[in-house]
């Protein structure tokens, strides 16, 4: 009876083993990045469902932005990202931003981040 060899040989599971530690660092440069973005939303969506917000001035909507920054450690938004301008029942809020992040060597990830958000008198955001 012939037996045949199974299973992967110690250089196929380290090319596999690789291939994976490879995506798993790409994976933790990219998460922080997109956790900060969904920081970002939850940050305007927040500022649209309080009461009062689109009554207020742009210099006072952009404090409570940041606040709620702040609180999630967001550090890649700045103040000269952030674009408040009057709509037709409130304010529009626009924050489009820009992180760089070093992968490898001289490689680097980049990611362009936008959101919007209408800021109403309702204060429902729509």
């Amino acid at each position: 009876m012939k037996r045949t060899q199974r299973g992967i040989t110690l250089l196929g599971f380290i090319i596999v083993l690789a291939v994976v530690g490879f995506f798993a660092y790409v994976g933790m440069k990219l998460f922080p990045m997109y956790s900060e973005y969904y920081s970002v939303k939850a940050a305007l969506k927040g500022l649209a469902s309080e009461p009062g917000t689109a009554a207020s001035d742009p210099a006072r909507i952009q404090d409570l932005f940041f606040r709620r920054l702040y609180i999630s450690y967001s550090e890649n938004v700045k103040p000269e990202n952030v674009k408040i301008r009057r709509a037709d029942n409130g304010w529009q809020m626009d924050v489009q931003y820009e992180v760089r992040r070093p992968l490898v060597f001289n490689l680097d990830v980049v990611g362009k981040f936008h959101a919007t958000q209408a800021l109403t008198r309702g204060g429902d955001g729509i």
